[in-house]
């Protein structure tokens, strides 16, 4: 009875972390860890997810760690709190972030940073519905990271990371034990500052994330699964509107270096060469593979535009909206968010504005993001 329990509730961890819940699209690629692909990160959040080129921040740790080389204070500690997935049902999924940075001498910076994310307390029962244990699945990573000056317009940045999740223990049945996946991966990211004395001018970042070895959560050593190795570009301009006040726009568009799964056939043979074919894949075969999909190339991508007002560096208003195609997911979204600075705390807020019905509401409706960030003289 146990088995069966365990293995439900491993199939139903991946689906509930991969965001997909609504979608039925064959096209949809899934990964393992990836809450490694949220923006913990309340500022981002408010302007559709963007963040590999806005005007830097402590939250550049998670997003793209080359900004820190243009950052302005010595140091700060940040800290991210999102309830996750609560407009479908689920109360107590949460993201957790925490992460802080110091600037050194010779134009570097340095930092560290940790994401927990929590699927809640999942009950287990036997065939009959009788009570068994609870299980708690949970995903971290730790991550460490060095940015330095290229030039005077010109930064580069490397964040190395651990990755633990654990979404299920024990038999698995059939021979299999699930255990806990553990990896490594890196981000590597480029950052263009081009702001002048009136803090007006074009950003723009370019960023590799989470590139590593495959995760296997089984004894088997086939059943391994791709981490979700992403490519990013993004756009930031700003605009001076009064000695106190700036605008900025961004637009950013991020690729899934994951190849899509084999298309189910309904032969049996082939369906199984195909997805042993699929598996065979190395992780560097995987990310050029991933770019030779049936799909259209802006259909493969997701993109971001935002836009931020800037009151005297201390009100912030934003907005933003988020956009993934149908064939990959069908994520579309507004969102909303705000932030002030108060002496040396600085609190953002983002708001997930709710759209669709039915089956096909948005399950990250109403979602709330909350940040942080101390700054440390």
């Amino acid at each position: 009875m146990r088995k069966f329990n365990l293995k439900s509730s491993f199939l139903f961890s991946l689906l509930l972390v991969s965001y997909h819940l609504f979608s039925q699209q064959l096209n949809v690629v899934t990964t393992a860890v990836p809450f490694l692909r949220v923006s913990p990160d309340a500022r981002s959040g408010g302007m559709g997810d963007i963040g590999i080129a806005i005007s830097p921040d402590a939250n550049a740790v998670f997003m793209n760690n080359a900004r820190l080389a243009f950052i302005e204070k010595k140091s700060e500690v940040v800290l991210n709190a999102a309830p996750w997935l609560r407009d479908a049902g689920f109360k107590d999924v949460n993201l957790f972030c925490a992460g802080g940075y110091r600037k050194l001498k010779n134009n570097q910076t340095i930092s560290v940073g940790v994401k927990y994310f929590t699927l809640g307390n999942i009950q287990l029962t036997d065939f009959n519905g009788n009570l068994l244990n609870n299980i708690k699945p949970n995903e971290y990573s730790i991550e460490a990271g060095y940015s330095r000056l290229l030039s005077p317009k010109l930064s580069v940045g490397i964040n190395l990371k651990y990755i633990r999740s654990q979404l299920a223990l024990g038999d698995a049945g059939f021979g299999n034990t699930f255990r806990a996946g553990n990896s490594v991966a890196a981000d590597l990211g480029l950052y263009y500052n081009g702001l002048d004395a009136k803090q007006e001018g074009w950003q723009a970042g370019f960023v590799f994330q989470n590139l590593g070895p495959k995760i296997n959560y089984s004894n088997d050593p086939q059943n391994k699964s791709y981490l979700p190795a992403t490519m990013g570009l993004g756009i930031n301009y700003t605009k001076q509107l009064a000695d106190n006040q700036h605008i900025s726009f961004g637009f950013e568009v991020n690729k899934l270096m994951v190849p899509d799964p084999p298309q189910i056939t309904g032969n049996a043979l082939s369906d199984s060469n195909n997805l042993a074919t699929y598996k065979r894949y190395s992780v560097f075969d995987s990310w050029f593979s991933s770019f030779a999909t049936d799909l259209s190339p802006f259909k493969s991508l997701q993109t971001s535009i935002g836009i931020e007002y800037n009151l005297n560096k201390q009100f912030w208003l934003r907005s933003g909206y988020f956009y993934e195609s149908k064939e990959r997911g069908g994520r579309q979204y507004f969102s909303a968010g705000t932030g002030f600075q108060y002496k040396s705390v600085t609190a953002n807020l983002s708001y997930i504005v709710p759209s669709g019905n039915g089956l096909n509401r948005n399950p990250l409706s109403n979602t709330l993001r909350l940040g942080l960030i101390f700054t440390i003289k």
